[in-house]
């Protein structure tokens, strides 16, 4: 298998396994399930939206802001990966991770209007655990192809949201809240295992004696 398809699958399953936008249908529906059909898709196409444009200009802004804090690939990638695994870890067990959203976010979006852009757009789909992943797998990155594919990746993931959103009365009527926490916690498995494998990587650049 070449680097370029190795990268681009660690980047689609890394980025999907955070954002996982099956977990997100149960909020959806509590804010805008009563809406008609075009109000809820406007919705999920603005929720979306925010989600890949967060993540790209993070993805894009990733070098600048290492090198303005003055913060190593190898930290960033440790402190990523702890709190991925955090993510995953209560993903696991079917809980919704605060890093996501709060429950004061929540309990505030049920009085706006537009929950598209907050909180469904930024923090539940590209909260800290993602913007984390991406910075990550851009430094990762070690061309501009494999960038562009780490960039068409979060769109593809934005993409699934935006249909899985779209639809999301129909994906909770096929699979349920229990079909949804078993998605959730292959997803949070596979979370926890990348994170762990961020930990590892950083360790090895800030330590790479201990790793020879």
């Amino acid at each position: 298998m070449s680097s370029l398809v190795s990268y681009a699958l660690v980047s689609f399953g890394s980025i999907f396994s955070i954002v996982d936008p099956f977990t997100a249908v149960p909020v959806f529906l509590a804010l805008v399930g009563a809406q008609p059909h075009k109000a809820q898709a406007r919705t999920a196409l603005r929720a979306s939206a925010t989600c890949f444009v967060v993540l790209s200009v993070f993805g894009i802004a990733g070098d600048f802001i290492f090198h303005f804090f003055g913060i190593t690939l190898a930290a960033f990638k440790v402190a990523g990966g702890v709190i991925l695994f955090v993510v995953g870890f209560e993903m696991m067990k079917a809980k919704r991770s605060d890093t996501r959203a709060t429950n004061e976010e929540a309990l505030e979006a049920e009085t706006k209007e537009d929950v598209g852009l907050i909180p469904l757009g930024l923090p539940l789909l590209s909260g800290p655990g993602a913007i984390a992943t991406v910075m990550v797998l851009v430094g990762k990155a070690r061309d501009v192809p494999e960038k562009l594919v780490l960039f068409g990746s979060v769109l593809l993931v934005s993409l699934i949201a935006f249909f899985t959103l779209r639809s999301a009365s129909l994906v909770s009527r096929v699979l349920g809240r229990t079909g949804i926490n078993v998605i959730g916690r292959v997803m949070g498995l596979i979370l926890a295992a990348v994170a762990m494998q961020f930990v590892l990587d950083g360790l090895h650049e800030a330590f790479p004696h201990l790793f020879a």
